[in-house]
């Protein structure tokens, strides 16, 4: 080898060399970057392909009553969960755990359908799983591979049913409720409430999920937990204190009529809701864990439908209880004052053109005030301070009042009554040619007609015949800010007005429910119900001097309004008297000197103040006027 040739080798060795060195500096470098620089990113990485999340669900804030009473708590629990690879894996591992615990093939179906939404995440199996249920499974780990059981804290309403309306329900967050964005910050698998406080004040009772973690192998298989301590800690949610007396309310379910449908509600003049029940009932508790697919359908498909809260979210026509804010308009405007009586005195109907319009007293009530109309229920009376006022000026007081407008009360899915705007509602309803305006301002004047009223409307009402006129909006947790609503009313004609209620239980439609130890004042009324017996009404309030709670009562097919004032003055009592005064529902009317035996005693079912079965249908106000 010459000179030359040796030169090129050594060259090319050298060039060899630098690239060696190059390289190795390369993949130094990159291993440096991956192991040192980058460290954190690749072991997150192999972490997150080892280890998978299992949110940790917060102990909900509990729900107090006035006195810090429990109506809502939480209990320890525990839930059974499966991982699974895929979801043949996780169909014949449930198949496994149908041999211990009995599930049915609705239930396994809803497993599957969430495993598919939220794959290499543990899905629930059991929601609330006992003790014996845990034992039983923990038994058989061995052949059933994913097994996750984990403790958790778990609602409980010791009062069940007495406050479900009240209080509503918690259950798993559901794939509609996260597209529609329903529960901002939940997930998969989150507790959130669907009805009553439980929605309402969810933000604040829910708290925020903690995590902790489980090991996978590379098949996605469960190889053991992690230590049972959370990698995040779960952050309690927040207590809420409400107004609720929870005395109050077990007392109303503890006297409410079984099988009778409809609702009872007791608020303080400022709008302080002390109970709110609904009936017929349901156990929240039910739904804790997640509901069966059985109870649940049985639930939706009963005809008395408990999962409606009648107190806020069903209509009835307001009847009798009605008048008051006819005499509110009268007086308001000035048309009449409390000693008015009208020009043609009742003989049992009111003739208008060729027709007569009944009063529910056939032989009639003579010539009375308005304090005694209010009393007697005075059916004629009333036609005609509602000619006195018009239509338009029922519809626009009525606006003003808050007839078209819902209570405010803070629970969730609060319906609007139906009350119309202008009367140009009624050309667009039936048309202009199509309904008869003084046969339509006889109706509106008994309470009847295009007007259907929530309770928790009603009772805002009769709150602002209570104090100074004005009527905040009811609440449970807190106001919300609105402004309370006016009737105009001088400090005279409210006096007057609740003279008028007094005599209503003193001597009129409610004196079976008068009561010596107790001055209540309230009104009947029966809404017309063309599906079957009327529906009975009353709201009262006491002490009647110096009201300090309201209370009123709806009772689907009631018949009378004298069938739910029982109810009302024992809840009354109960709450101003206390337990051992509250007494037992009677029907027989008290008398005594001041009360003449004609004004007190029982009437005939035909001859009820308010009901729409002492009318004669044949002259009843639509007919007179040929609306539907």
């Amino acid at each position: 080898m010459n000179g030359f040739d040796s030169y090129r080798v050594r060259e090319r060795a050298d060039v060899a060399r630098w690239v060696l060195i190059a390289t190795f500096a390369v993949l130094s470098g990159a291993f440096f970057r991956t192991q040192i620089v980058q460290h954190d990113k690749f072991q997150l990485r192999a972490e997150t392909n080892r280890l998978r999340p299992i949110a940790l669900t917060p102990p909900r804030g509990a729900i107090l009553d006035r006195r810090g009473r429990i109506i809502a708590e939480n209990v320890p629990g525990y839930s059974i969960k499966l991982l699974a690879p895929n979801r043949d894996s996780l169909r014949a591992v449930l198949a496994r755990v149908n041999r211990f615990v009995p599930l049915d093939t609705s239930e396994t179906e809803d497993v599957l359908r969430r495993f598919a939404a939220a794959r290499y995440q543990p899905v629930v199996v059991i929601g609330d799983a006992t003790f014996e249920t845990v034992a039983r499974l923990e038994e058989h780990r061995a052949v059933l591979p994913g097994l996750v059981i984990q403790a958790e804290p778990k609602r409980l309403y010791p009062a069940g049913k007495a406050v479900a309306h009240l209080v509503g329900y918690v259950s798993e967050v559901t794939e509609s409720d996260l597209t529609a964005n329903r529960f901002p910050g939940a997930g998969l698998g989150s507790i959130v409430g669907k009805a009553g406080l439980e929605r309402e004040y969810d933000d604040s009772l829910r708290g925020d999920e903690g995590v902790r973690y489980i090991e996978v192998n590379a098949r996605g298989r469960l190889v053991r937990e992690e230590a049972s301590t959370a990698a995040l800690p779960p952050t309690p949610g927040k207590p809420i204190s409400t107004t609720i007396d929870l005395d109050l309310q077990r007392f109303i379910d503890s006297i409410w009529p079984a099988g009778v449908r409809g609702a009872m509600v007791a608020m303080t003049p400022k709008g302080e809701v002390r109970a709110l029940y609904s009936a017929p009932s349901y156990d929240p508790n039910a739904f804790v864990g997640g509901i069966s697919s059985t109870l649940w359908r049985a639930l939706n498909n009963d005809e008395a439908k408990p999962l409606l809260n009648r107190a806020i979210q069903t209509r009835y026509p307001p009847a009798s209880p009605f008048k008051l804010a006819i005499s509110a308009m009268g007086l308001k405007r000035g048309l009449i004052g409390l000693d008015t009586r009208m020009p043609t005195p009742c003989r049992g109907g009111l003739r208008l053109g060729n027709r007569v319009f009944r009063c529910w007293k056939k032989e009639g009530h003579g010539s009375v005030d308005l304090v005694g109309a209010v009393a007697a229920s005075c059916d004629v009376y009333f036609y005609q301070l509602g000619l006195r006022l018009g239509l338009n000026a029922i519809v626009q007081d009525g606006v003003l009042m808050g007839f078209r407008d819902k209570s405010g009360i803070d629970l969730e899915n609060e319906i609007d009554p139906i009350y119309p705007a202008t009367t140009a509602y009624f050309d667009r309803l039936y048309g202009p040619r199509n309904w008869s305006p003084p046969a339509t301002t006889l109706n509106f004047s008994i309470g009847q007609g295009e007007n259907t009223q929530t309770l928790i409307n009603m009772m805002r009402f009769y709150e602002g015949l209570t104090g100074d006129g004005h009527a905040p909006s009811p609440y449970i947790v807190r106001p919300r800010a609105a402004e309370p609503r006016s009737l105009g009313l001088t400090a005279e004609q409210l006096d007057g007005l609740r003279r008028a209620l007094i005599a209503v239980v003193e001597r009129g439609t409610a004196a079976a429910s008068r009561r010596a130890d107790l001055s209540v004042a309230g009104k009947t009324g029966t809404a017309q119900n063309s599906h079957g017996e009327d529906h009975g009404w009353f709201i009262g309030f006491a002490p009647a001097e110096k009201p300090e709670l309201v209370v009123g009562g709806i009772m689907e097919f009631a018949e009378h309004g004298t069938t739910v004032a029982p109810y009302v003055v024992r809840t009354l009592r109960r709450y101003l008297l206390g337990p051992d005064t509250a007494g037992t529902i009677k029907v027989k009317v008290l008398l005594d000197e001041t009360v003449s035996p004609q004004d007190s005693a029982p009437r005939p079912i035909e001859l009820d103040p308010d009901s729409a079965a002492a009318r004669d249908r044949a002259d009843s106000v639509r007919l007179a006027g040929g609306a539907p």
